[in-house]
């Protein structure tokens, strides 16, 4: 499944992050958008100039520990090997 089908296939009223497109890796049972955090961080590095650590703390400040109702994006780390 692509990034826009994805989108399209999610809850309507789901959120989103602007600007992290290509950090969707799927939805919840509940239709919610979710995001892959390393690779969250990894767009931050490459669209933003920011050093890793600096991303991280941005995204725990800003972005994932944020709750905006019940149709919050779904935040995960992935397993890398």
């Amino acid at each position: 499944m692509t990034i826009e089908e994805i989108i399209e296939s999610a809850d309507p009223t789901a959120l989103s992050c602007d600007g992290f497109d290509e950090a969707i890796i799927g939805k919840d049972t509940n239709g919610r958008i979710v995001y892959d955090i390393n690779e969250m961080i990894q767009v931050l590095v490459r669209n933003d100039g920011m050093k890793e650590e600096v991303a991280i703390e941005y995204l725990e400040f800003n972005t994932l520990y944020a709750y905006v109702g019940e149709m919050t994006p779904v935040f995960i780390y992935l397993e890398t090997q």
